[in-house]
C-alpha cells in the first residue's frame, strides 16, 4: 500500500512520538495510502495477532481542531474499507514504536475479545426528535394534567410562585421522560432485527426524542436502513428521523487507554 501523498516519509526509527488511530487484526507491517494528523504517513505496528494504525508525531499533544479531527476520521474511514478496527480516543499518543507494541501487548486479549465483537460490522447512528414549534405548548395539548396546572397558574390574575413554576417544570419533565421511553422501545422494537446491538446515548436536547448507535452488520445494512424507515411510518408528521453512518464503531468499543 506505499504511497507518495503524503509529505513526512516514514522513518525506520522507533524514537518518534507514535499517533494511534486505531487497532486492527494483526497484519504484515504496511504503509496505507492515505495522510494522518499533518500530512503525515500513515502505517501498521504489529505485535502478534493484532496490529496498531499509527503516524509519526510532532508534538506530544494533538489539539482537537478540525483538520486535526477530519484528519483522524478520515484514516478510520480508510481502514474500515478493508477491515474491522477498534477507533482509539482522539489524542492518544505514545512514546515510540516500541511503546506501540508494549500497548498492543498488554492489552491483547481484550483487543481481540472486542475485535470478535465488532467483526463486520459498522456503527449506525438515528435520532429522533421532535419537530415542533414548541415542545412545551405541544405536551400541554397532549397532557391534560399539564395543561390543568397551567391554567391553574398561569390562567387567572395572581402571579405562579416559584414553587408553582417548579411543580410545573416537574411534571413536564416526567412526562418528556415517560414520552421518551416509550418511543425508544417501539424503535428499538422495529430495529431489534436488523441490529447486532444497540445503544442509548443521553438526549442532546430537550427535543430530542432518542439518540441511538446502532451496531450493524455491513451485509445487512439495506434491511437495517428499511428497518428504519418502518420505524418512522409509527410516528406522525410532529416526530423528524435522522439516519447517519457508516461510522467507526465507538458507541461498542470501550479502549481509553493511556498511551
Amino acid at each position: 500500500m506505499k504511497s507518495n501523498w503524503c509529505r513526512m516519509q516514514v522513518e525506520a526509527t522507533s524514537r518518534k512520538l507514535q499517533y494511534l488511530y486505531a487497532v486492527i487484526g494483526g497484519t504484515p507491517e504496511q504503509e496505507w495510502d492515505v495522510c494522518g494528523i499533518d500530512g503525515s504517513a500513515v502505517r501498521s505496528v504489529t505485535d502478534g495477532a493484532v496490529s496498531a494504525i499509527v503516524s509519526d508525531l510532532s508534538r506530544s499533544r494533538i489539539r482537537p481542531e478540525r483538520r486535526h479531527l477530519a484528519a483522524h476520521r478520515q484514516v478510520l474511514e480508510r481502514v474500515m474499507g478493508e477491515t474491522s478496527l477498534l477507533p482509539l480516543r482522539f489524542g492518544t499518543i505514545a512514546d515510540d514504536a516500541t511503546a506501540v507494541r508494549r500497548i498492543l501487548s498488554l492489552h491483547h486479549e481484550r483487543f481481540i475479545t472486542q475485535l470478535n465483537r465488532v467483526a463486520g460490522s459498522a456503527e449506525m447512528g438515528l435520532q429522533v426528535s421532535w419537530d415542533v414549534p414548541n415542545i412545551f405548548e405541544y405536551f400541554i395539548e397532549r397532557e391534560p394534567e399539564l395543561r390543568r396546572l397551567r391554567d391553574r397558574y398561569f390562567g387567572g390574575q395572581a402571579r405562579p410562585t416559584q414553587q408553582d413554576k417548579i411543580q410545573i417544570g416537574q411534571l413536564f419533565d416526567q412526562l418528556l421522560n415517560e414520552e421518551r421511553e416509550a418511543c425508544t422501545q417501539r424503535v428499538e422494537n422495529a430495529l431489534v432485527r436488523s441490529s447486532v446491538e444497540i445503544k442509548r446515548n443521553a438526549c442532546r436536547n430537550e427535543r430530542e426524542v432518542m439518540n441511538l448507535a446502532c451496531l450493524v452488520e455491513r451485509d445487512t445494512s439495506e434491511q437495517f436502513e428499511a428497518a428504519v424507515v418502518e420505524a418512522a411510518r409509527l410516528f406522525d408528521d410532529n416526530f423528524a428521523f435522522k439516519q447517519s453512518g457508516p461510522w467507526a464503531p465507538h458507541n461498542f468499543v470501550d479502549l481509553d487507554l493511556e498511551a
